[in-house]
């Protein structure tokens, strides 16, 4: 078999990492570490081919949470997904693991199934998860490059308006880029990152723009100006300006913010004396002041109607002399600093390798950093490429509607799955929708997304859709996407409503939800944990700890859904509630396990034969069967590390032995884990 992916096991002791390499060699390639330091030398060299680390966090020397800090610092964390393995089952364990970048926790003994499917499960998350960035980077890429397209277009109207050759365009956004690198070099002054040079760049494209509006005898006249022209090649600016500003969105995107900007602003001067609107030194932004300097320079360098193109030399002369106005002192050595390299890279750069480097710097910064605006992300959301790969690798459907033109759009795999066409206009009107989702459920959806606000935008709900003429539940999740005036108004409204809505929060609410589990309202493990070790301080008293797990509850989640499995899940802590004393303390850890913590006195055997006789039960045709440890508190003995540590060897214990049984722990019999049969006696 190709074994693709690369295992790291990290544990001190041989035979843990053994087994795990026993469950896991038949599919992966499987190199080991016995210590901290030696994981770390490993991932030094072999980084790159590691798909995942199982990391044990109680080692001598160097031990997991260390390895965990190293592989944060050396950015490995981000590429690398790690599961933890543990015996040490503290909250405060694990949750400092998760903080530290972990991506899941598998306890030992190990069970071979939980393994193989965790890791099978984390590798193919990450696998899709950068499958997914790298299209959504494509996507943003071939967008940019779409743009750039366009606004080269149109500033080169311009420029065949103006009788020039064309390059002028390319070489502003060559020298553009120069100096804003070397502007970064020389001082921190304003703040510039990559993706901010590169939307200087792009937008200085559109400097001239509003040359659009100047007659062409003017443009193109080869002799001196005379003052009236002249007054009306200077409007320019300001009418260049103007067309951005009536431009659709331009208020939420940067890139015409920034060409606004510059449209405006390239012929103002240092000292004061450009125009149009007079602004000195800092006053002018540094966008407008560099592509100024850029556009003076390329001027003096190119042929124009009205002038031949002067060397290197002289144009650098002209500009340091003042011959041009006045230039940022700071820009004007950085401008002697390039230099040399302006004619090299007027000879190697081509427009696409420009545009290609950018636009990979606006990408990053636009997936790093979210800065995308919402008009943005309404469009990267309606791409068909997306979401049709996430829904063929993701099995769900994905679906979009749009309400003002009343057509819904399946992805592909999401309708042939259903057994509809991928567009469908009038949903509520059409005979092969309404056999898979009734009428009502769909307007049901359709009034919850008109509904939310942008504070809170996710919609959560759950419906029974017919496949195959089969009914089965499903939790639809959608989000809606506002673009425009509206989204502005709703926007304006979210402190407002976020102050309400924790001003009516009612503290026992608060405190409910901070130690309850969501889905069956029993205590969650922390809470549970500090429950069970207060009542242990309490001397002469004797507890049994019952920790039990769902056989088979995969199978009810395959075969009937999630949904479905998470009735299971109410079910069964509900019937614990009914057969546990209001003094009885019972918890979900976790998935499909849950605790209970009681006060016994002499027949422990008896209360817990009822308990999982009661739990033992049929929810609708799906047969609840457990597997339950127990162990036993005699007033002083052990901590709840300890008895937690009992109860859940019991559990497997019981799960080796066969499943849909209950065994003790025999503290009885020192350094040795006796099994009892729910007849036995475990007191003996």
């Amino acid at each position: 078999m190709d074994k693709t992916y690369k295992i790291l096991i990290v544990d001190d002791i041989e035979i843990n990492r053994s087994l795990l390499a026993d469950m896991l060699s038949d599919r992966y390639e499987i190199p080991e570490a016995a210590d901290g330091m030696e994981a770390v030398a490993v991932l030094d060299k072999q980084h790159a081919e590691i798909s995942l680390v199982l990391l044990d966090i109680v080692m001598p020397g160097m031990d997991g949470f260390e390895v965990l800090a190293i592989m944060n610092k050396s950015g490995w964390i981000s590429n690398i997904p790690v599961i933890t393995i543990s015996a040490e089952n503290s909250s405060s364990y694990i949750d400092h693991a998760y903080d530290l970048g972990a991506t899941d926790y598998i306890s030992r003994p190990f069970d071979e199934k939980t393994v193989q499917r965790r890791v099978n499960n984390t590798i193919m998350l990450y696998a899709k998860q950068k499958m997914l960035e790298g299209m959504v980077t494509e996507q943003i890429v071939e967008k940019e490059k779409n743009n750039f397209l366009m606004v080269e277009i149109l500033s080169n109207i311009v420029e065949f308006r103006n009788g020039e050759s064309g390059l002028h365009v390319l070489h502003i956004r060559i020298f553009t880029e120069l100096l804003l690198h070397k502007l970064m070099e020389l001082t921190d002054q304003y703040h510039l990152t990559a993706s901010t040079i590169a939307m200087i760049v792009n937008a200085s494209a559109l400097h001239d723009i509003g040359k659009i509006s100047i007659q062409e005898s003017i443009l193109n006249k080869p002799g001196r100006l005379t003052p009236e022209e002249f007054e009306i090649i200077k409007t320019h600016s300001a009418i260049g300006a103007q067309i951005l500003e009536n431009t659709p969105y331009q208020h939420q995107e940067e890139l015409l913010n920034v060409a606004h900007d510059i449209c405006r602003w390239h012929r103002e001067r240092y000292d004061g004396k450009g125009y149009p609107d007079g602004l000195k030194g800092e006053e002018i932004p540094i966008s407008a002041q560099v592509v100024a300097l850029a556009d003076v320079y390329d001027a003096l360098t190119s042929v124009r109607v009205y002038k031949p193109a002067y060397p290197h030399e002289q144009a650098m002369e002209m500009i340091l002399g003042g011959e041009c106005g006045a230039f940022n002192p700071i820009l004007l050595k950085c401008l002697v600093e390039i230099g040399p390299r302006i004619r090299e890279e007027l000879k190697v750069r081509s427009k696409n390798e420009i545009s290609l480097a950018e636009t990979k710097y606006l990408t990053n910064q636009l997936l790093t950093n979210g800065r995308a605006s919402n008009r943005t992300l309404a469009l990267l959301e309606q791409e068909r490429t997306k979401y049709q790969f996430f829904a063929s690798m993701s099995k769900e459907i994905q679906f979009e509607y749009n309400e003002h033109t009343d057509i819904l759009t399946l992805s592909e795999w999401g309708a042939r799955y259903l057994g509809l066409s991928e567009l469908i206009v009038h949903p509520v009107e059409d005979e092969k929708l309404q056999s898979v989702i009734s009428a009502e459920d769909f307007e049901d959806l359709h009034t919850k997304l008109r509904q939310v606000h942008i504070s809170n935008p996710v919609v959560n709900a759950t419906y029974c859709l017919r496949v195959n003429g089969v009914p089965r539940w499903y939790k639809a999740i959608a989000r809606p996407l506002w673009v425009g005036e509206e989204s502005e108004e709703i926007t304006g409204t979210i402190g407002k409503f976020l102050d309400i809505h924790e001003e009516r929060m009612e503290l026992d609410e608060l405190k409910r939800r901070a130690v309850r589990n969501s889905l069956t309202n029993l205590h969650n493990h922390m809470a549970a944990r500090e429950l069970i070790e207060g009542a242990l301080k309490q001397e002469g008293k004797s507890y049994a700890m019952i920790l039990f797990d769902l056989d088979y509850f995969k199978f009810a989640n395959d075969q009937y859904g999630h949904m479905f499995g998470d009735e299971v899940l109410r079910y069964v802590a509900k019937q614990i509630v009914k057969n546990i004393r209001s003094e009885d303390i019972a918890a979900r850890v976790g998935g499909d396990e849950f605790l209970i913590f009681v006060e016994y006195k002499d027949n422990i055997r008896q209360m817990v034969q009822r308990i999982f006789t009661a739990l033992t039960d049929s929810y609708k045709g799906f047969s609840i069967s457990l597997s339950m440890g127990i162990a036993l508190y005699r007033g002083g003995e052990g901590s709840y590390e300890e008895l937690f540590h009992c109860a859940d060897q019991a559990l497997y214990a019981a799960k080796k032995n066969g499943r849909k049984q209950y065994c003790f722990y025999n503290r009885s019999i020192q350094g040795f884990l006796s099994i009892l049969s729910p007849m036995d006696n475990p007191d003996s």
